[in-house]
């Protein structure tokens, strides 16, 4: 399966991502060498690199390592192919634009019977590539575009919504990973993933809150977080812990709403 890492700050800050445990489990200690993807939102724009290349191996890798970008919402994905072929256009994360705004979407997963099932017929938005991962994406932005027909950010209980019912969709199909923002928020739904022991069960993805004072940082495998203009929180989401911190487990079916590195409590 493939390997998901997402990150929601209160305010944009200095983020050196290395991507060295993800480089590992991309092509060195585990089976993701089909590519990888980053994406991260800067001024309302978004920006993306993906390539089919293993990560343990891609210079754009050690370029992002040592040249460090401002974020407050980062999305990572590494692929172990199951579904398309080994291409630019099947690495994740997947973007699109809805009602001005960028929308990405990263999943793991195998989402068994999609391509024949009419809830998750894209119309609007189409696929560009072959994966069932991109398809789901396409299918949740057209379940979502009525929200954003008016170009205003909707209400984050209405997105919720959409994101759950959604996602108790894409359970019936298979093992349902994903991660998807919108610009304002970070969702991330759990389900089941291949295990080191080989099984599929929870948890599917796991979550670490973190604090750090002003002029203080934030160190994580592969990742290290400058704050220099106040307090800061973030919230971390990945398939594993990517430290011996007190990561949080997600339940089977539960869904994180992330704002500003702090959940959204219905």
């Amino acid at each position: 399966m493939c390997e998901l890492f997402a990150m929601s700050a209160r305010r944009p800050t200095t983020v050196s991502m290395s991507l060295e445990e993800f480089s590992r489990h991309g092509g060195l200690s585990g089976p993701h060498k089909d590519g990888w993807g980053i994406a991260w939102y800067e001024h309302k724009d978004i920006r993306l690199i993906k390539e089919r290349d293993p990560a343990a191996s891609s210079a754009c890798v050690r370029f992002i390592q040592t040249n460090p970008f401002s974020s407050s919402l980062v999305m990572s994905h590494i692929r172990k192919a199951t579904l398309g072929a080994v291409a630019s256009r099947n690495c994740q994360p997947f973007v699109r634009e809805l009602g001005g705004v960028w929308h990405c979407f990263a999943h793991n997963g195998d989402l068994s019977g999609i391509a024949g099932d009419r809830r998750f017929r894209p119309t609007g938005f189409l696929p560009v590539g072959e994966t069932d991962s991109e398809q789901a994406f396409c299918a949740l932005m057209d379940a979502l575009r009525p929200l954003w027909a008016s170009g205003l950010v909707p209400p984050i209980g209405e997105r919720r919504q959409v994101l759950t019912r959604f996602a108790a969709d894409l359970r019936e199909l298979g093992p349902a990973n994903f991660l998807y923002c919108d610009g304002d928020a970070l969702f991330a739904h759990a389900h089941r993933r291949h295990q080191s022991d080989g099984s599929i069960r929870p948890p599917g993805l796991w979550r670490l809150g973190r604090h750090c004072p002003a002029g203080g940082e934030l160190a994580a495998e592969g990742l290290r977080i400058a704050s220099e203009d106040g307090e800061q929180e973030v919230l971390l989401v990945a398939s594993v812990p990517l430290t011996a911190e007190g990561w949080v487990a997600l339940g089977e079916g539960e869904i994180v709403v992330a704002r500003q590195g702090r959940i959204e409590h219905e």
